[in-house]
């Protein structure tokens, strides 16, 4: 049965992330304060890099994995985020480098994702790095190994949980002695937010605007 609506729900998914994305206005539903009163834009040093957001069955629902990146000393440390990383000049696409990192981080096989489209780039101020969000799904749940320098905790999330509003919150969160107001997700004890919790909020609005299937 689940393989039935994964597949219907996969090919719902490549369909709607091939017309117009809602970009700009589902990520500002997540944006911190301080990112909307900078409103700072890429610039000649910014950086491309990607970051893999892939569906697969599990226990008779949908689930994705975010990871916590560990401590370290730099602006994303201990954040909740998908596996990506930066380019490398060995990647023909964005698409690629999406892939390689997911690999590197969590030791997802890349030769079984199916890649479905992708989202809207994101900017990110405090790294300066333009990120490509690209969607795939697994048919089967991935035996995850993670780098401990690059992943802290490999978290499975449910797509039941991340559509639950009443995850959604809101309050001061202190980064490198800065504190912001952000909105986030709260996940299985986690928060979510920043470009991660943008990149989810247009990843939702994509998958509400979905056509339901006729049962």
């Amino acid at each position: 049965m689940l393989d039935s609506s994964f597949h219907s729900f996969a090919s719902s998914l490549r369909e709607r992330l091939a017309e117009p994305l809602p970009g700009a206005d589902a990520h500002l539903k997540m944006a911190s304060r301080s990112r909307l009163r900078m409103a700072m834009q890429p610039n000649e040093r910014t950086r491309r890099s990607a970051v893999l957001i892939v569906f697969y069955p599990y226990q008779n629902s949908i689930y994705v994995p975010l990871i916590l990146r560990p401590q370290y000393d730099g602006v994303h440390a201990g954040q909740m985020a998908f596996p990506g990383g930066r380019m490398e000049r060995s990647d023909e696409n964005l698409i690629r480098t999406a892939l390689r990192e997911a690999q590197e981080e969590v030791g997802i096989r890349v030769s079984d994702v199916k890649v479905l489209g992708k989202l809207t780039e994101i900017y990110i101020p405090p790294s300066n790095f333009f990120v490509q969000p690209v969607v795939g799904i697994l048919p089967y749940r991935p035996d995850f190994y993670p780098d401990p320098r690059e992943v802290e905790h490999v978290v499975e999330v449910s797509l039941d949980e991340l559509m639950d509003e009443s995850i959604i919150g809101e309050n001061a969160i202190e980064i490198r002695g800065v504190v912001i107001d952000a909105p986030f997700y709260q996940l299985q004890g986690f928060k979510v937010w920043g470009a991660t919790a943008m990149m989810i909020s247009e990843l939702l609005t994509v998958i509400h605007s979905v056509p339901k299937q006729n049962p």
